[in-house]
């Protein structure tokens, strides 16, 4: 658990820096201030990531098998996550809009794995209310 930990504090410490630079993502002015609320957007559906696996590994905490499973298949997810985006990245590589579409494509898959953690490790198939609500998919 010590590395969520690490993925934790990194992503909190980014909005403060982006704050101290007075960025206002909704009048945006260039491509840099683009990326930076696009970067803003990664942390924060990173933080919910991590909330939500958190959760799965705490819930499932009395049975090791799964818990050694899920934190094997975020590992694996991660590695993934990076090829793909590093794909998207050298499509656009010539562009100055690259760090935008591999940031957006990080964003995106980052939601769409919080929906699978709370989908399979946090819900029941009974009427059981889920562990945590269901998180948005985009």
């Amino acid at each position: 658990m010590n590395k969520y930990l690490l993925i934790a504090l990194v992503c909190v410490s980014f909005p403060t820096v982006a704050a101290k630079k007075g960025l206002d993502c909704d009048n945006l002015r260039n491509t840099l201030e683009i990326k930076d609320c696009a970067a803003l957007t990664l942390t924060s559906a990173q933080d919910e990531l991590l909330k939500y696996l958190t959760a799965s590994v705490e819930h499932n905490k009395d049975d090791p098998k799964l818990v050694q499973a899920i934190d094997q298949a975020q590992q694996d997810w991660e590695v993934y996550m990076k090829a793909q985006c590093n794909a998207v990245y050298t499509q656009w590589r010539d562009g100055t809009i690259r760090n935008v579409m591999a940031l957006d494509c990080k964003t995106q898959l980052t939601k769409e794995r919080t929906h699978d953690i709370w989908m399979h490790f946090l819900t029941y198939t009974d009427s059981t209310p889920p562990v945590l609500p269901e998180p948005p998919k985009n």
